[in-house]
């Protein structure tokens, strides 16, 4: 196990020496632009998560997790990051903060900035049609289908059947394939009305990008995001995740032993829901930026849309199980819940071989992301068990 704590830790991130002591920081780097200024700093903050990490420790040795990495983050800094395990169990080579995850639908959180920006931008309007984008794409098999907007899309309240072709995408056919039938999808309700989660159709937002810049969806996010928020080893796609040497390979249990897996390449096609690979240290910056560590990037009014409920969300997702959840919405690419008394926003991930977990609490200036190279059912324990923490704090 590799812990880094906020008093001291030295983290070797892609050419990027970040030193730590004592809430002091200090980074050097061949490109020094890409590291945004005090990227990288640590408080000494009140909140005390030794139970949380204690029984994170225990349970994920229970489990013989393969690897896994942590995060917990402020505003002010990263205030606790500890990896475990390997990155593949047949090489033995142990996970570290460069080790790449496919971090999954997390991806959506990413994909509903995107949207955000371009109409912060000026190059959207939230009340832009799909169909006004894209007058030859039909989706739907309902009329109210045609009124379908860009907000509908990345708050996943677009009024269709939820979980479209998500078959499809798990018997390997490619997005592109997919869109061909978007106009036999049936409808559930008008526009805005209900909420229904979508990886195909919430995947339009990465053509309403290209569309819309000129660039492609990677280069956009590269650009706008984690070039800016010193994401270095950040990417979208199936290819610079193979050929990454700090990936990190999924594994599946095969009785009652963790084996690795092989990688769909179908849910990289639909990049905007699924299609983003990350380390624990570029999440860590991601939830930073979503904590408002840099406004020069996602100012406060930006961070507003993003975290606002958009759509109240139903009961049988597996986070509704939680005790003390007491209200769930969908916003911009994030879930916003209230939690025992606690407004935290939050988005989880799972895709063949891996599982991720991140949440924040605003008021609290806290947060915390996980990613697990495997596919376990502990990962939906843990948002409640850090909240839990937080709670008894």
């Amino acid at each position: 196990m590799t812990l880094l704590t906020a008093k001291n830790f030295t983290v070797l991130a892609r050419g990027v020496l970040i030193s730590v002591l004592f809430g002091l920081a200090g980074a050097t780097s061949a490109d020094d632009a890409a590291i945004p200024a005090a990227s990288i700093s640590t408080i000494p903050y009140n909140y005390d998560f030794s139970e949380f990490l204690g029984w994170l420790e225990a349970a994920s040795d229970e489990k013989a997790i393969p690897g896994a990495a942590l995060a917990i983050v402020s505003r002010e800094g990263i205030s606790h990051l500890q990896t475990w395990g390997v990155r593949n169990v047949s090489e033995q080579a142990a996970v570290n903060t460069d080790s790449v995850f496919r971090i999954a639908s997390m991806s959506k959180t990413f994909a509903g900035t995107a949207a955000t920006l371009l109409v912060n931008q000026n190059l959207q309007r939230w009340d832009t049609r799909i169909s006004d984008i894209f007058p030859q794409l039909r989706i739907g098999k309902g009329s109210s289908s045609q009124f379908i907007t860009l907000k509908h899309v990345a708050s996943q309240s677009t009024g269709l059947m939820p979980h479209s072709y998500s078959n499809m995408l798990d018997d390997g056919v490619a997005y592109d394939k997919i869109k061909e039938k978007f106009d036999q999808i049936p409808t559930v309700c008008q526009p805005g009305e209900c909420y229904g989660y979508q990886n195909v159709v919430f995947s339009l937002i990465g053509d309403v990008v290209e569309q819309s810049t000129g660039n492609s969806y990677a280069d956009y996010l590269y650009e706008q995001l984690f070039k800016p928020l010193g994401m270095v080893t950040a990417s979208v796609g199936m290819d610079p995740y193979l050929n990454d040497p700090e990936a990190t390979a999924p594994h599946r249990l095969v009785r009652g032993s963790w084996r690795t897996t092989t990688t769909n390449p179908a849910y990289y096609s639909v990049a905007p829901a699924s299609g983003i690979n990350a380390s624990i240290f570029d999440m860590s910056m991601w939830l930073r930026a979503n904590l408002g560590a840099f406004p020069e990037v996602l100012p406060a009014n930006f961070l507003s849309q993003l975290h606002e409920p958009v759509i109240s969300t139903p009961y049988g997702n597996y986070f509704n199980s939680w005790s003390g959840l007491e209200k769930a919405y969908y916003g911009i690419g994030w879930r916003v819940f209230d939690y025992k008394g606690l407004r935290a926003i939050h988005h989880g991930g799972g895709v063949r071989g891996y599982r991720s977990e991140m949440v924040f609490v605003p008021e609290a200036d806290i947060g915390m992301v996980l990613l697990f190279n495997a596919e376990s059912n502990l990962a939906n324990e843990i948002v409640p068990a850090f909240l839990d923490n937080l709670r008894a704090l």
